[in-house]
């Protein structure tokens, strides 16, 4: 895979919150896990070491301003941050609150699903989204 059949160079990979041009923002719609956030890197790369320093410190610093916004607005059991990359070879961050209720809960949100959680529950997280997308814009324009 390169950058011509990469689906991240190809499309922004969720709905772009902020782009600082070295990096995107984007949520991801996923039903069963509001607040599902990426962080990509908008050159074409394979692995954190493949950045300079400053380029890695950067990154990680982004990571973790998202992490922290999501943990203050959507209090989650655990946060998922992981950078796989497995099927999508281009450098790139999930961040996924996590819940006990979760539809996977305790295993990966790919694994098979052990339960469906409530709709009333369901639908309390997603209200939450839009004073998510609101701090995480405040808080990612005021550190750039």
């Amino acid at each position: 895979m390169n950058a011509t059949t990469c689906e991240l160079c190809a499309g922004p990979g969720g709905r772009a919150l902020h782009d600082d041009g070295r990096l995107r923002v984007v949520f991801v719609d996923e039903a069963d896990y509001p607040g599902f956030v990426r962080v990509i890197w908008n050159a074409h790369v394979r692995e954190m070491t493949d950045l300079m320093p400053a380029d890695r410190t950067h990154l990680m610093q982004v990571v973790f301003t998202v992490e922290q916004v999501q943990r203050q607005v959507l209090c989650p059991h655990k946060m998922n941050v992981a950078s796989l990359g497995n099927v999508t070879p281009h450098l790139h961050w999930h961040l996924i609150p996590r819940f006990a209720d979760d539809a996977h809960f305790p295993a990966p949100i790919w694994a098979e699903r052990r339960r469906t959680t409530p709709d009333a529950v369901s639908a309390e997280r997603r209200a939450q989204v839009p004073a998510l997308i609101d701090a995480l814009l405040s808080q990612l324009s005021a550190s750039s």
